[in-house]
């Protein structure tokens, strides 16, 4: 589904993402991890085509990017392919719009159906992601974050993508609502055949929700390989200190007199 090879990408003389290659497979499910600075979610938008290649190639259901900007019926035909959901979905919203409006629009801006029949694609979506009629209605306001998510969620499945980029989707969340989210990616992967890249820091997300995983530091990848095999047995330093970090069973943070005493 998706071939990133040598992918590159220059701010002036410093270099944020520096030969990153990989394979995403059709349905297939990647995490890309690593702390903030590492490289991932500059990588996410230059294959969701926000950010311009420096270098190297992304090649798209057989298709390769050209990296001049695309026109605007390109970026409609890429939005089929490739949908990017963000961490905070209320500053991508406009808070003077309806949600059910916002998903409107997308469906429209790919598909021309009749009006009933875009109110009832409408309704599909919402129903996909677990709103009811009465959320749909709403102004973002009136939304939880994991409300005002699924919303971020279902527009980006307005499109109909092939590929599903979920940048920190989950972080800003409480761990019930983030379990919840986790939940609805899977059932949405099993039903549509998305496949999903998914762009975080929260290693047991990673276990739960992908297939492999690709560990970037500064800018570059330091190891990639099954869920199981690079969380599992670690082999580069850098992977053993983000699995290392991970909070055990029965584990309890130490108080500050604890750490002076010792």
């Amino acid at each position: 589904m998706l071939e990133v090879r040598e992918l590159r990408k220059e701010f002036g003389d410093f270099v944020a993402v520096d030969d990153v290659s990989f394979v995403l497979p059709e349905q297939g499910s990647l995490a890309i991890v690593g702390e903030s600075g590492s490289g991932k979610t500059t990588t996410a938008r230059m294959i969701a085509g926000l950010e311009t290649l420096s270098g190297g190639h992304i090649v798209v259901a057989g298709e390769e990017r050209t990296p001049r900007r695309p026109r605007s019926r390109d970026r409609r035909a890429r939005g089929r392919q490739i949908q990017m959901v963000f961490q905070d979905p209320y500053s991508s919203l406009d808070r003077r719009q309806r949600v059910c409006d916002a998903v409107a629009e997308a469906v429209a801006l790919h598909r021309r159906l009749p009006a009933d029949r875009l109110r009832g694609r409408v309704a599909e979506l919402f129903d996909m992601v677990g709103l009811d009629e009465r959320q749909a209605r709403s102004l973002p306001k009136a939304l939880s974050g994991g409300q005002r998510q699924r919303v971020a969620i279902a527009r980006a499945l307005a499109a109909e993508p092939r590929t599903l980029i979920l940048d920190e989707a989950i972080a800003a969340l409480d761990v019930s609502i983030q379990a919840q989210i986790l939940a609805l990616l899977a059932r949405i992967r099993s039903e549509t055949g998305a496949a999903l890249l998914f762009i975080t820091h929260d290693l047991g997300a990673v276990r739960y929700i992908s297939d492999d995983v690709l560990v970037m530091q500064a800018g570059r990848v330091v190891e990639q390989g099954p869920v199981a095999t690079v969380l599992g047995e670690p082999r580069d330093p850098y992977t053993q200190r983000l699995v290392g970090s991970i909070p055990r069973p029965g584990w309890k943070p130490r108080r500050r007199a604890d750490r002076t005493a010792a």
